[in-house]
């Protein structure tokens, strides 16, 4: 029992101490004010005056002001330096007869990628891989179809009509 009334009388002592008058009552929130320090409303003769509030003959709302523009930037151009231009798709030389040329069948294709539509890759005898899709131009042929294991070609060269070649996925 007595353990009850210490508890019961900590329960008042806190609510006291937290202004644990009921709601709306004077201690609510717990904020007392402080004589002498209240707030007045702004007044015509308490705001900053601005050339807008004398022109206009009243007070107004003082805005920022707007930065002035700088000169013009020059544009700036794609630098070589060496590099290829990443704008310019992808298109080899086609093999002329005698000078021997790139042959779509000294690539290998290496993968496809799936999403949207089907991606060759294909990899070049130098190491160098290029990725296809449908209508690209690679040496002297040109892309016609890709299904998940194959790329198609079709090949011509002069004096002969035209051919397709296929490359298949290696399976091993």
């Amino acid at each position: 029992m007595r353990a009850h009334r210490l508890g019961l009388g900590l329960l008042v002592l806190l609510l006291a101490a937290c202004g644990g008058g009921g709601p709306g009552g004077p201690d609510a929130g717990g904020a007392r004010p402080i004589p002498g320090a209240q707030l007045q409303p702004p007044t015509a003769a308490t705001l900053p005056e601005s050339p807008a509030s004398t022109a206009a003959g009243g007070p107004s709302a003082v805005l920022p002001k707007a930065p002035e523009p700088g000169p013009a930037l020059a544009p700036k151009g794609y630098e070589v330096k060496g590099r290829r231009d990443p704008f310019v798709p992808v298109a080899l030389k086609p093999r002329d007869a005698g000078k021997g040329g790139i042959d779509v069948t000294t690539f290998k294709l290496v993968g496809v990628i799936s999403g949207r539509s089907l991606l060759a890759l294909v990899e070049g005898p130098g190491g160098i891989g290029y990725i296809l899709k449908p209508g690209d131009v690679l040496g002297d042929g040109r892309v016609t179809d890709i299904t998940p294991t194959s790329v198609t070609f079709a090949v011509s060269g002069e004096g002969q009509r035209a051919t397709s070649v296929t490359l298949k996925l290696r399976t091993d």
